[in-house]
């Protein structure tokens, strides 16, 4: 029941006096039962508009709390961007050797100092990078890209290899776990 629509506020329940038919003479007993039952309606409408109002402040309460959640879902996405290029980068430059210029190892460790301060940063601020190779196929966090054979030894449904990993913000997801699934079981669809 909305209380501030006029439309849906039940009538008030006039005293027992003005519904006597006239020359009526209304007793003392009835007049208090009236009263009586109009306090009884009072009461259940006040505890209504109070119920109403208390779940109105929760809902706003929540919608609030996840507004601030999520209001950076977008900026997030496209950070993340920058930390899986950031990433490609990395395993773009060739292995480490025993033998490699040291400006090649400078630029390695460097790259790889500020990708673990990039990430340490995006994980306090609630998005979160979760890898998903060898962990069970969920349509939650993976996008299947393809299928193989699975390997012995390996369950049906189980991812072989991620290409990219899955990216949340605050538990939602921001960015699906791109995937090689291992046939069989009906894991991937």
């Amino acid at each position: 029941m909305d209380m501030s629509n006029p439309a849906e506020i039940p009538p008030v329940t006039p005293p027992a006096e003005e519904t006597a038919a006239p020359g009526e003479s209304v007793t003392a007993e009835a007049r208090i039962a009236a009263l009586e039952a109009e306090v009884t309606d009072f009461r259940d409408r006040w505890l209504r508009a109070e119920a109403e109002m208390q779940n109105l402040r929760s809902r706003t309460q929540r919608e609030v709390q996840d507004a601030r959640q999520y209001a950076i879902q977008k900026f997030a996405g496209d950070v993340v961007e920058a930390a899986q290029n950031l990433r490609r980068g990395l395993e773009a430059l060739p292995p480490p050797r025993e033998d490699e210029p040291e400006l090649l190892t400078k630029l390695r460790e460097g790259f790889e100092g500020v990708e673990r301060s990039f990430i340490g940063i995006l994980e306090r601020n609630g998005v979160a990078r979760r890898e998903a190779q060898g962990e069970p196929f969920d349509p939650e966090l993976h996008q299947a890209m393809a299928e193989q054979p699975a390997p012995p030894g390996t369950a049906p449904g189980t991812v072989l290899q991620a290409w990219t990993p899955a990216w949340t913000l605050n538990g939602r997801l921001l960015k699906p776990a791109m995937v090689v699934v291992a046939a069989g079981g009906g894991a991937a669809r």
